[in-house]
């Protein structure tokens, strides 16, 4: 029989269960050795119940959102009752609950007088898990054997001893040991403080009480998402964007969605998309629920938790063998590249349901970089970095923010110092680009370039970006943003290059980044002029854009407003429209 329970108390058990989520992310920050980790924070924590429910996420990354709760019932399917004090599990197969290859799951199983209460889960992104390219995001893989080391649910601690030939196999398939080891050390350090504060909880209220707040947790989750779903607009609402390619084939990969809202419950269908891909941008269904979750979080009280109730309000469906929901031996590496577009999607699809609330699309061009080789005593560097940290798209009440993560992210740039300390790379640059933003009545984020300089001999560099052929489109009469742009040595060469990219670079190349900028929102003549003019004197915006998009004209040397000609040329300028769409 399910004990009583009083909101006071499910409140205080619910808020220590996140503040313990929260605890063990700042372990990991603290403690890990990778730049992927310890500063972009590709990773992500949680609490989950005895019977694999998702309690409490730590704040870390939203499109990790769903991802973490297939991944324990993959390891609860392979071993069932062969779960023992002391075990910690691992997994990172797709097609067993995991994500993609770098994504490593640690699960820590929690025993209380014998009595499973809980699971602890951390999850981090490898710098490198083995395969044919450095950092395990090439975009030309063909199928899943290529793309590294594949770990199966497994123990990585039977009874708290260590799996030594699991422990020596991952450190002899990957070429940066030591930061890969030392970074699933900092997610075992992160589980074991899950089960240190998990313990005290059920120390101070027992473990039938427990077990019965951790199930209310999740109903009155359920109960507030649909409360919030309820009085959203009723309706069906499609929407489609696109990815360039996959790096093998030139076509472009359509993504739809079908959002209908129907009482307390969404309904998202992806019939239409485009098949599976032959590269390695695929999505697993798992993860593509995620980047659904993580679209609706945004649309919906901030306040109501991620956990496994959120997710009870949702019905997703996408045909066997599409791109969002691929089939075995597809290969998954780069597949974060889709879950950006996916998100895009189904913003497309809420602009409609909630006109007046839907910004423009976010830029940023999904681009992961991976820089790898050899020094001359012949021991392996990798540098990986995944460049969406903006800018977002403009919205209802202001502007688009310049060099902010996009929606359903929380990654962070990497320090330039740690990247040149590290490894033998030199940035050259790291700027805002004027004249980018996607013209509107509030304009999206400015693209971000950014430049490295390649120090060492030789180098393989991995490109993987997208948005040089779909720039992020506007809304409400928004513009669309500036697309991606990417070169090699453009002062001395022809230096372009496609959005999927591999080769290699010798000491002294440079490549240049240039990452798309977000949509526009409204009309870019009901901008205000003071606006307009405090992005020219802030650099942001030439007066010859300002004159083409906005039309306020500015004098190019005193930076002073016009507003006698700025109100004829607006005027013109409306007239030209009215004219275009009549």
């Amino acid at each position: 029989m399910q004990q009583s329970t009083d909101p006071v108390t499910r409140e205080i058990i619910k808020n220590a269960l996140m503040s313990s989520a929260d605890t063990m992310a700042l372990t990991v920050v603290r403690t890990a050795r990778s730049a992927v980790i310890k500063h972009s924070m590709d990773f992500s924590t949680a609490l989950f119940s005895a019977d694999g429910q998702q309690v409490a996420q730590g704040l870390t990354l939203p499109s990790h959102l769903g991802s973490m709760a297939p991944a324990l019932e993959g390891i609860m399917n392979a071993f069932g009752d062969d779960v023992h004090p002391g075990d910690i599990f691992a997994n990172n197969d797709p097609y067993e609950g995991g994500s993609h290859l770098p994504d490593i799951f640690l699960f820590k199983p929690i025993f209380a007088y014998d009595t499973l209460v809980g699971w602890s889960c951390c999850i981090g992104h490898q710098t490198d898990i083995g395969g044919r390219i450095p950092g395990g995001n090439a975009c030309d893989n063909t199928e899943i054997y290529q793309e590294g080391l594949l770990l199966p649910p497994l123990k990585l601690y039977d009874r708290g001893v260590l799996n030594q030939a699991v422990w020596r196999i991952l450190g002899k398939n990957v070429r940066v040991p030591e930061k890969v080891l030392g970074d699933v050390q900092a997610l075992l350090a992160a589980v074991r403080f899950g089960e240190r504060d998990l313990l005290r909880l059920v120390d101070d209220y027992g473990v039938e009480e427990m077990k019965s707040y951790m199930a209310d947790i999740l109903d009155t989750t359920e109960r507030m998402t649909r409360a919030e779903i309820q009085a959203l607009p009723d309706g069906e609402w499609e929407f489609t964007d696109y990815i360039d390619n996959d790096g093998i084939d030139a076509q472009p990969i359509a993504i739809h969605a079908k959002v209908k809202i129907q009482g307390d419950t969404v309904y998202v269908d992806f019939d239409g998309t485009s098949p599976q891909a032959k590269g390695s941008i695929n999505p697993n269904f798992a993860y593509t629920k995620s980047q659904v979750y993580a679209v609706m979080k945004h649309l919906i009280d901030e306040s109501i938790q991620s956990n496994s109730g959120f997710f009870r309000a949702f019905e997703i469906t996408a045909p066997e063998g599409c791109f969002v929901n691929p089939q075995h031996p597809a290969p998954v590496a780069a597949r974060g590249l889709s879950g950006f577009r996916i998100t895009a999607t189904l913003f497309g699809a809420m602009a409609q349901a909630l006109p007046g609330r839907v910004p423009g699309a976010f830029g940023g061009g999904e681009v992961g970089l991976t820089f790898g080789g050899y020094d001359r005593n012949r021991k392996a560097w990798v540098y990986l970095e995944f460049n969406n940290d903006g800018p977002r798209g403009g919205g209802p009440y202001f502007d688009g923010a310049d060099g902010l993560a996009a929606p359903g992210r929380n990654t962070a740039n990497t320090p330039i110092e740690s990247i040149e300390a590290d490894q033998p790379l030199m940035v050259e640059r790291f700027a805002l680009v004027p004249d980018t933003g996607g013209p509107g009545k509030y304009r999206g984020g400015l693209a971000i370039t950014r430049e490295f300089r390649v120090l060492a001999d030789e180098a393989t560099f991995q490109l993987r970006s997208d948005r040089h052929d779909f720039p992020p489109w506007g809304v409400e009469g928004g513009k669309h943003g500036t697309p991606t742009r990417s070169y090699i040595n453009p002062e001395t060469d022809a230096g372009e290059i496609p959005s999927k990219h591999l080769t290699t670079l010798k000491s002294g190349d440079l490549y240049r980044l240039i990452q798309s900028s977000a949509g526009g929102y409204g009309d870019p003549l009901d901008r205000d002029v003071d606006s307009v003019l405090d992005d020219v004197e802030q650099e942001k915006m030439t007066h010859g854009h300002a004159r083409t998009e906005y039309g306020v004209v500015i004098d190019p040397d005193t930076l002073e407003l016009d507003p006698r000609a700025t109100t004829e040329l607006r005027n013109r300028m409306r007239q030209a429209q009215n004219e275009k769409r009549g």
